[in-house]
């Protein structure tokens, strides 16, 4: 019975070293998912860079260098204010333009009318928020806005993008969805014997 008190102070210790590791192991297990989802964001990012996505996607403002990605605005698609200009009657055709684009490059106009370059933040109204990765990737291999809506129309190189690999795609939406949300209600698509384009 002498032992009794030495017995509990070990059983005490015991239980005590197996909480902190338990908790140590948690708090490891979640600084390892936190910078598993980083380095996922970080390599969506450089896809997205690397795939040209700005290009059309991005608003530009001008530099020394000519028109760059608004910083502050990116991926958040065509400006809902923006007008674009008339195009000339019979300048598209096979043997002449084969499609034009407005100076920031999220217009563009050709045979099959005019297209706006999406809004890809986080906004649940007008951009990806609502999205899943689920729906991002079937988008994107099927050619259908959200994975079944209208097609999605040129210069957007889906068919290309679309043969990534689910990890990439879902890196790509990791990195999409981590930008801060822009509220900016991108245009429908114009059909070609749509209405004329505004002024």
């Amino acid at each position: 019975m002498r032992n009794k008190p030495i017995i509990l102070g070990l059983m005490t210790i015991g239980l005590a070293a197996f909480v902190a590791i338990q908790l140590g192991a948690s708090f490891g297990n979640q600084e390892k998912a936190g910078a598993k989802k980083k380095s996922v964001v970080q390599r969506g990012k450089w896809l997205v860079n690397l795939g040209g996505c700005n290009h059309c996607h991005s608003p530009k403002v001008l530099s020394p260098q000519g028109p760059v990605p608004d910083a502050s605005k990116l991926l958040s698609g065509h400006p809902v204010a923006s007008t674009i200009p008339e195009i000339p009657p019979g300048v598209l055709a096979p043997e002449k333009w084969g499609a034009l684009v407005t100076g920031d490059l999220t217009a563009w106009a050709g045979p099959w009318g005019v297209s706006f370059g999406a809004n890809l933040t986080s906004d649940v109204a007008t951009g990806i928020g609502s999205w899943t990765d689920a729906m991002f990737i079937k988008a994107l291999r099927t050619g259908k806005h959200m994975g079944e809506g209208r097609n999605i129309l040129p210069p957007m190189p889906w068919p290309d993008i679309g043969q990534l690999n689910d990890n990439d795609l879902k890196a790509i939406f990791a990195y999409m969805k981590s930008l801060k949300p822009i509220a900016n209600a991108v245009p429908d698509p114009i059909p070609p014997s749509g209405p004329a384009p505004m002024k």
